[in-house]
């Protein structure tokens, strides 16, 4: 135990209290996760890093070191096959240039994975590993990727890169939880872990300052949602509390009153062609910042609104439907109807928060080990085991 950094000690101390008879439920997360995790871990352990440097595309207007992506929903005009693309919501273009989002993906499923596998036995294999992707991500001058999204969601004659691209660096989130769990072990030097947060504090100030940040946050929909998640979850790791509460004020006068109905639905989602999918994804997200942001004198899971809006009331709304897909009353998702519901974050969290055991029960009987690059891509929160301490 003498290696364990403070989060790590404190962790294994909220996880034997989960246990405790005020919870009126047996809850051990280390339990349920532990073999998920060392076994995922494990297979981690032989791979070299390998980051967005690897593989570039030539329709993107920046240099090997920048991210880039095309919009999902994008296709060639069949009046026009050599013009502009032209939308087509909901559909992905499989044409897509996906190489850098595919990365950044691996790279966030590894993290976390090797992150878990360390919380839970304390080998400094997972986090020395860890650290390799780490450096080669952030801090080695060949491989790195430059703190910015200018090139992301491109679109083939319209953009080469457009503000709803920073939503691909969700998947971030995630490691900045990773990076919490082993800063500690030793395994990352110390001038090693300054450099990380310095790309993580660079980045910040690039998605809260750039016009494509901005518009980001102002976009409205699971879009804001994912913004403020990524800030939140970066002013954490960095330390930057003036930030982290302009999320929490972003959260309660904005986000939470503009997305939610009152019966807890968020009506931007359901007009989509995709309002299953996506319905889940934002209240996934939203609980995401109550559990990132949460404090003993400002707990946002309990926040709400002049109207009697709140986080629960959006659990409640997606619970039944969750439990039992069947009844949901509203247009299918146009594709991946059948790979969803998985392990949604929001039944686990919502289910802490408020010592709800039904909400425990049916995250626990869902599928942790999803596959399918659609639902992988959104589900920010893949290893619980680094959420349930900050």
């Amino acid at each position: 135990m003498k290696n364990l950094s403070s989060r790590v000690l404190i962790l294994f101390c909220w996880a034997s209290l989960l246990s405790c008879s005020n919870m009126k439920m047996a809850f051990d997360l280390n339990a349920i996760e532990r073999s998920r995790e060392i076994e995922n871990a494990n297979v981690y352990l032989s791979e070299t890093p390998k980051t967005i440097t690897a593989s570039f595309c030539e329709r993107s207007a920046g240099n090997k070191h920048d991210f880039y992506s095309e919009g999902d929903y994008w296709w060639p005009d069949d009046k026009n096959p050599s013009g502009p693309y032209i939308r087509r919501d909901g559909l992905t273009n499989p044409a897509n240039f996906t190489f850098h989002r595919d990365a950044l993906i691996h790279f966030s499923q590894l993290s976390g994975a090797l992150a878990s596998a360390y919380v839970l036995t304390n080998d400094n294999k997972y986090a020395q590993k860890l650290a390799q992707h780490l450096k080669a991500w952030f801090v080695n001058e060949d491989t790195k990727m430059n703190p910015n999204l200018l090139y992301a969601q491109a679109i083939k004659g319209v953009a080469t890169g457009r503000g709803i691209g920073i939503i691909d660096t969700v998947h971030l989130v995630e490691v900045t939880k990773a990076i919490h769990a082993i800063e500690n072990s030793g395994m990352l030097s110390v001038s090693d872990l300054a450099t990380v947060k310095l790309w993580f504090s660079n980045y910040l100030n690039w998605i809260t300052t750039h016009e494509y940040g901005i518009a980001e946050r102002d976009n409205g929909n699971n879009h804001s949602v994912c913004w403020t998640m990524q800030v939140a979850a970066f002013a954490d790791l960095i330390g930057d509390e003036k930030t982290m509460d302009f999320c929490r004020n972003f959260y309660k006068y904005t986000l939470l009153p503009n997305q939610m109905e009152k019966d807890g639905s968020f009506p931007l989602e359901l007009k989509r062609t995709k309002p299953y999918g996506y319905s889940l994804f934002n209240l996934d997200a939203m609980t995401s910042i109550c559990q990132i942001l949460s404090t003993k004198k400002d707990n946002l899971f309990v926040f709400t609104t002049s109207d009697g809006k709140n986080i629960e009331l959006g659990i409640k709304f997606m619970f039944p439907y969750i439990e039992n897909k069947s009844l949901w009353k509203y247009q299918h998702d146009v594709m991946y109807w059948d790979e969803w519901p998985v392990r949604q974050s929001s039944l686990l969290f919502g289910g802490l928060a408020f010592k709800n055991k039904k909400y425990i029960e049916l995250w626990k009987s869902l599928n942790a080990n999803f596959t399918t690059p659609e639902i992988v891509r959104n589900m920010p929160v893949r290893n619980p085991v680094l959420w349930v301490i900050k």
